[in-house]
């Protein structure tokens, strides 16, 4: 039997598939260990230690601990769109890293000989990527937005008004930070040229990392990605002094951990986009030139490519502790906080960035676009003061003891009791 080149990269592209998805679900069950260390470091607290050395098969006893937990249906719940709708939000997660490469092209060349299946004088390089698509990104986030679709279904077929508003506010939240990431997106493809992943990442390792070129898109698409996997500071689908959990309130067993493993599977795939769109995928040199070796050059022994496949994994699991330390230090934002957040400020931001960005591509300034970054961060500091304003919904009230009080109960300097100060008031 021989396999032609082409025939070699698909068996490749699928093996990639299954030892992603495995290796993203045990991903999945660290991670919560990984958030439950960080939390208790961050708390000073000591975390879980018990199951196993470290408490490292800590996940294993919760996996145990869903799948033996009593699998209830509540009353006069929808029954097959209730048990759909985890699948609705696991689906898109798990089938949207189908399209990030975690290498350059490497040569096989040697090992396809050594099995006996090679064409004479081909040269076998194979891509560590489960589907070279020349719109993979456009894929993504058209896989990623199918997510909500989970949660509004979760919600309403659960004949819950809790979840049921929990589920409105998942949908409002998701369509709101799809825009700005969107434009934030728009903004790298307009700088790289392509839609192609292998293309942007090129495009970088040619230069310099987008995150340096382009670090206020940077930020809007990360802020983006935090509000799109239902993360706090913008976990207000589920919040729970508010919606007794949200949409998966009456979700019990497995049907609850799908949801659980979702919010991290989202997490994983965001920050592997992530790497791929600002922090050059697989690159160990932010600026060309600097270092003078790199993990870029196509062709190269394969393992260089497990090289690459290490760098692309490290970058993950940075994102993914720096998110979950933004959970532990910002508090939740009110509803109405979280779409002003996005509708007055993040969209007319992107907005801006990606006008700034297509006049400096148009001008051929793509060497310089941190200028156009710093351009934009001062036209916003420069035009905010005179942006319309809605009216002013956290009046501090001063009251006698608190911290905003500048005087005290008998009254100012002149003996005058002030306005809104009386313990009575």
């Amino acid at each position: 039997m021989v396999l032609s080149p082409t025939e070699v990269q698909v068996i490749v592209s699928i093996v990639v598939l299954v030892a992603l998805l495995h290796m993203i679900l045990g991903g999945c069950a660290y991670s919560i260990l990984l958030e439950r260390k960080l939390s208790a470091w961050m708390q000073d607290r000591v975390g879980p230690n018990r199951v196993g050395p470290k408490g490292l098969l800590q996940p294993i006893a919760d996996g145990l601990k869903f799948l033996l937990k009593e699998d209830y249906n509540p009353r006069g719940v929808d029954i097959w769109l209730f048990l759909l709708a985890p699948a609705f939000i696991m689906v898109p997660a798990m089938i949207s890293f189908v399209i990030i490469p975690f290498s350059n092209a490497i040569d096989i060349t040697g090992l396809v000989e050594l099995i006996g299946v090679a064409e004479p004088d081909s040269k076998y390089l194979v891509s560590l990527v489960g589907a070279d698509i020349n719109i993979g990104v456009i894929y993504f986030i058209a896989v990623g937005s199918l997510g909500v679709y989970g949660v509004v279904l979760g919600g309403w077929a659960s004949n819950n008004k809790f979840s049921f508003l929990g589920g409105l506010r998942a949908s409002a939240q998701m369509v709101s930070y799809e825009i700005p990431m969107g434009l934030a997106l728009l903004a790298v493809v307009l700088m790289a040229g392509s839609v192609s992943p292998f293309e942007i990442i090129s495009q970088q390792q040619a230069g310099a990392w987008n995150i340096i070129q382009m670090p206020l898109a940077a930020l809007l698409f990360y802020v983006c990605m935090l509000a799109e996997s239902n993360r706090a500071p913008f976990d207000l689908a589920e919040a729970e002094s508010e919606l007794i959990g949200g949409y998966h309130t009456e979700y019990s067993s497995m049907k609850f951990a799908l949801f659980f493993l979702a919010e991290y599977f989202h997490m994983i795939a965001g920050a592997a986009f992530f790497a791929m769109l600002f922090l050059g995928g697989w690159s160990v040199d932010p600026i060309a030139g600097i270092i003078g070796w790199d993990l870029t050059n196509p062709g190269a022994v394969w393992w260089v490519g497990i090289l690459q496949v290490v760098v692309m994994l490290g970058k993950m699991a940075f994102l993914v502790a720096f998110g979950m330390a933004i959970r532990w230090t910002l508090p939740r934002f009110r509803f109405d906080q979280l779409m002003r957040l996005a509708w007055e400020g993040m969209i007319p931001c992107s907005l801006l960035v990606v006008v700034m960005t297509a006049i400096w591509v148009f001008l051929g300034w793509q060497e310089w676009m941190f200028l156009a970054s710093l351009a934009t961060i001062l036209i916003i500091y420069l035009v905010h003061p005179f942006m319309p304003r809605q009216a002013e919904v956290n009046d501090r009230i001063q009251m006698i003891g608190s911290r905003f009080n500048p005087v005290d109960e008998h009254g100012d300097e002149s003996g005058k009791a002030a306005p809104g100060m009386s313990l009575t008031d």
